[in-house]
């Protein structure tokens, strides 16, 4: 017998998700630029080091010093709160009322959601009625214990495992009350910006408490021995507040939002110090359902 997760995964209707569609300043960053800047600060380096071996002279050296770690902080800044600032221009950016938008137009829509022929479940705490779930597992590394993935670093946490799904589904404009289908299924292009809900924390000596998160494990084939584990689950279930951005379609009287042809570029969010990034697809932005109302449909 299949698995739910197998089954999702398979079928034409479901959109899986990977950390391609997520943001990540590394990969958002113009390589080029990155190793011009690196290639520059190299090359200065080196000039203020025989400079100052030369005529012992350090302030050429200072200056490059300086920069470097202005640069460096702000790459740092950037790695850590990007994707926060991005959030927040998502939020700012104004909603469009759907009767008056018209075809071909790029828009954002703020409403609630209703579930369209396929409907998800979460894949933990086995939430109903969805139409994104997304639920990852880490683990922490420490001096001695086995990374979660070839790139995983000591004292650090690391991602061993991802299920990220999303579906076609309904969206009630807030502005207009009209309803459009958004086309977040069958392998479309979406950049997922969704809160966890539920975040659960097992290490050696309280993983027996949990029997279920034992065997959410064992249907994945993922080992239980003595690591330090975290499993963050998130979902937009019908009646959530969601913010849509992509561009509207009709089609003999029939509303759709669908991915639009080119990138949305952010652009420097400068009093953030936060770098331009592009959002690819259909923008889907909910925050903590937790924290908001769901309205019963």
């Amino acid at each position: 017998m299949k698995s739910h997760s197998s089954s999702v995964a398979h079928n034409p209707a479901v959109t899986t998700l990977s950390l391609d569609d997520e943001y990540s300043f590394k990969r958002n960053f113009p390589k080029p630029i990155l190793w011009s800047v690196i290639l520059i600060f190299l090359m200065g380096f080196i000039a203020g080091g025989f400079i100052l071996g030369a005529v012992h002279n350090a302030i050429l050296l200072s200056v490059v010093a300086v920069l470097f770690a202005v640069v460096a902080a702000l790459f740092t800044w950037n790695s850590c709160c990007g994707r926060k600032a991005i959030a927040g221009f998502i939020s700012q950016y104004p909603d469009a009322e759907l009767r008056t938008a018209k075809n071909g137009q790029f828009v954002k829509v703020s409403g609630v959601v209703t579930c369209g022929n396929v409907p998800l479940e979460s894949s933990f705490h086995k939430i109903p009625r969805c139409v994104y779930t997304s639920t990852s597992l880490f683990e922490y590394r420490g001096w001695d214990s086995k990374a979660a993935n070839p790139k995983h670093r000591h004292f650090t946490w690391g991602l061993r495992s991802t299920e990220k799904h999303v579906v076609d589904f309904y969206i009630s404009d807030f502005q207009s009350g009209l309803r459009a289908l958004v086309k977040t299924g069958y392998g479309a292009r979406v950049t997922p910006y969704v809160d966890d809900s539920i975040v659960i924390d097992v290490n050696p000596a309280n993983k027996d408490m949990s029997p279920e998160f034992l065997r959410w494990l064992g249907d994945r084939k993922l080992s239980s021995d003595d690591r330090i584990m975290r499993l963050k689950e998130g979902y937009i279930k019908e009646g959530s507040t969601v913010s849509v951005m992509g561009v509207v379609q009709r089609n003999d009287n029939v509303l759709m939002i669908v991915p639009p042809p080119e990138p949305l570029t952010t652009g420097c969010q400068w009093a953030k110090c936060i770098f331009p990034a592009s959002l690819e697809g259909i923008v889907l932005r909910c925050e903590d359902t937790s924290k908001v109302d769901v309205i019963p449909v």
